[in-house]
């Protein structure tokens, strides 16, 4: 078969209301022409349907167009016809997955990211929208632009704009991801356990200054934490039950593990806090690894010591390699996810590295930003819609509250 080339072909859009069977009265139309598919694009919003197809030349093109505004009349549609407009080549250079998350997401938002991207020299070759509620995700498919600047310009827009928006380059490796490795404390959990812990000490406010300072990158995580344990000592380890059966998970975390569970991927949850805490968690979530420290306890008191190696900082990356490389996988295959300083080297070691509600230093070193309370919008970033979420959910027998009209 010959390979049709931009002035040799012929292109047809169909425009209307969206009802069953518009595709299959097209193609028969054309099944009679004798003409080859080149390309198609189809798209519905609110039931508006845009179909265009690309195709070689007829052999008679006064009768194909006949037949196919017959047909456009049968369905109550209109219809256009290009030839030699067609796009047959290969996509430009520097492709990227663009995805902007808002609540609300207003036009004018999305008239900066675009003007964005035209500054960079890219050219938006296709839109899809990944959920409109209880935020609008829309992911746009960009080509001829340098991610790294892209990238640069569109965090300028997203401050301004109150919203989000992630660069990733368009190559297999979304595809490969297989290892989601996650912070713990104000990432996969609201608040922080060692302030929870503080609390029934009494100096909940003391250590909930150092936290702060230590997650922003201002103190040594290791002395601040073992500063703030020593604050512990003399507690009753029950102190530890009642304070897990406290945590509240961030919305969206049992859906964003759950969903890709069921695609093959695992989950670790890397902490610079306690084992008696998140080896729970991870029994109750299905996570399949965790690392955090371990307090000690003797004659069922908190004795204000860690025992063994601190998580730290550089722990954190080096136990992402570690179960990476325990699964046989490269790191550019992970996703790390958390929001203080000492993720830092954790989410520059894995493939993408999502700061989530993170501090200012945080956000500005990750590959890209979520600042909305809802950890599931991760999935978006993975090129998952919330139907395909709800639709697998549904197969499970699980109910999901109906979105708004």
């Amino acid at each position: 078969m010959n390979q049709a080339t931009d002035d040799d072909t012929l292109l047809i859009t169909l425009t209307g209301k969206d009802r069953p069977g518009v595709t299959s009265a097209v193609f028969g139309a054309l099944a009679h022409a004798g003409v080859a598919v080149v390309d198609i694009e189809q798209i519905v919003v609110r039931r508006r349907l845009v179909l265009g197809v690309l195709i070689t030349p007829p052999r008679d093109v006064k009768r194909l167009r006949r037949a196919v505004e017959q047909v456009a009349e049968d369905l109550g549609m209109s219809v256009d016809f290009d030839k030699g407009s067609g796009d047959n080549r290969s996509r430009r250079a520097g492709r990227a997955h663009v995805t902007v998350i808002g609540a609300p997401l207003k036009a004018s938002a999305m008239a900066a990211v675009a003007g964005r991207i035209a500054d960079c020299g890219g050219n938006i070759d296709r839109i899809e929208r990944m959920a409109r509620y209880p935020v609008t995700a829309i992911e746009l498919h960009v080509s001829g632009a340098p991610s790294d600047r892209m990238r640069a310009l569109l965090a300028t827009e997203a401050a301004h704009h109150g919203i989000d928006v992630a660069v990733q380059a368009g190559n297999m490796l979304r595809h490969g991801i297989r290892l989601i490795v996650m912070d713990v404390d104000s990432t996969l959990i609201q608040g922080e356990v060692i302030e929870m812990l503080a609390a029934h000490a009494g100096f909940e406010a003391e250590v909930a200054t150092v936290t702060e300072a230590a997650m922003r990158g201002e103190l040594d995580f290791e002395e601040s934490l073992r500063a703030r344990v020593k604050l512990l000592a003399g507690l009753d380890a029950s102190v530890l039950d009642q304070v897990y059966d406290a945590i509240v998970v961030n919305p969206g975390a049992r859906t964003l593990v759950r969903t890709l569970r069921r695609l093959g991927y695992r989950f670790a949850i890397v902490s610079g806090g306690f084992s008696h805490i998140t080896d729970r968690l991870a029994a109750d979530l299905g996570i399949h690894y965790s690392r955090a420290n371990e307090l000690e306890i003797v004659d069922g008191k908190l004795t204000g010591e860690v025992v063994g190696e601190v998580v730290d900082r550089e722990g954190k990356a080096r136990a992402l390699r570690e179960i990476a490389a325990e699964m046989g996988i490269s790191e550019a295959q992970t996703v790390a996810i958390g929001d203080g300083a000492n993720d830092l080297d954790m989410l520059e070691a894995a493939g993408l590295g999502v700061a989530y509600n993170a501090k200012a230093v945080v956000r500005d070193a990750a590959d890209t930003a979520v600042n909305v309370p809802y950890l599931d919008t991760i999935l978006y970033l993975l090129g998952i819609t919330r139907e395909e979420i709800e639709a697998a959910d549904a197969e499970a027998g699980i109910v999901t509250p109906a979105p708004p009209v």
